[in-house]
């Protein structure tokens, strides 16, 4: 058998320690992050989470051995790729998703790195006066002209498409420009809370989400049991109005007088004669 090192045993114990101890468990994304930033980051979340980074092929081996006693957190293996790591917690994951979201900043792209949009350099002023800059920022492709004292850039033009990876010599300008098109923080991928596991399209949500669908399923139904005269507690009142008005109105069509229409019945029969007799010409006195 080959020889495995204490280190890489005992960070494997430690990640199925956390992930058995916590009852949510997440994979988050750190591509991008400088290392004193993770620190940062780590720092502001170790009140209720516990971080950690190491090779992906023991993040997956812990996940393995923590599913035999957690079923369905097996489910979080796909998301480990790249720059990764295994976040325990007692945060539930629609809280942890925001808690991380808040630490995405825009930040510089570096060389190689793919573009998330369109880079586009808009038309207007640049922070430059005259000088060498000029020559750089048309070996871009900008085309940049003196105007007012200043550099100016002449019209609207994508230096990088999304999708591509930006070149250096445009990473390094992009900068100088105040442009700063990549987004860096903690991006998590997936959580796993009671054999569930979400994925992040599920997680980013607006925070009255499902409060909002909530309300709306309760008119939706309450509307439906009225229409179909399903007698509820919530319905009760509703019916008994939509009865009384129906059965008013039939009242009055068929001329049926009672108690509570009798003066409408006399008001409509007086307004029929009074239509009659202006038809007739008969003059009512």
């Amino acid at each position: 058998m080959a020889h495995v090192a204490a280190w890489k045993k005992d960070i494997v114990n430690e990640l199925v320690q956390d992930m058995l101890e916590n009852p949510v468990v997440a994979i988050v994304d750190l591509h991008g992050i400088p290392g004193q930033q993770i620190q940062s980051m780590r720092a502001g979340l170790r009140a209720h989470a516990k971080l950690k980074m190491t090779k992906n092929n023991l993040m997956i081996l812990a996940i393995d051995e923590a599913a035999k006693q957690k079923p369905g957190i097996e489910g979080l293996k796909a998301a480990v790729h790249g720059q990764c790591a295994i976040v325990a917690t007692d945060i539930d994951p629609f809280k942890l998703f925001k808690k991380l979201k808040a630490t995405m900043t825009p930040a510089p792209a570096k060389p190689g790195d793919i573009a998330p949009h369109d880079i586009t350099v808009f038309k207007g002023p640049t922070p430059f006066g005259p000088g060498p800059i000029i020559g750089e920022l048309q070996k871009l492709g900008l085309p940049a002209a003196i105007d007012a004292g200043k550099i100016a850039i002449k019209k609207d033009t994508t230096l990088v498409k999304a999708g591509q990876p930006v070149p250096a010599n445009v990473a390094a300008m992009l900068p100088k420009l105040d442009i700063l098109p990549m987004i860096v923080g903690m991006d998590l991928r997936v959580a796993y809370e009671d054999g569930v596991v979400y994925d992040k399209d599920v997680l980013n949500i607006p925070d009255d989400y499902y409060k909002t669908m909530f309300a709306t399923a309760v008119y939706n139904a309450r509307a439906l049991a009225v229409e179909i005269a399903f007698p509820t507690k919530e319905t009760i009142t509703l019916l008994v109005a939509k009865a009384f008005r129906e059965t008013m109105a039939l009242s009055i069509t068929a001329a049926i007088p009672t108690k509570e229409n009798i003066e409408i019945l006399i008001a409509k029969a007086d307004a029929q004669m009074l239509a009659l007799a202006s038809a007739s010409g008969v003059q009512i006195k």
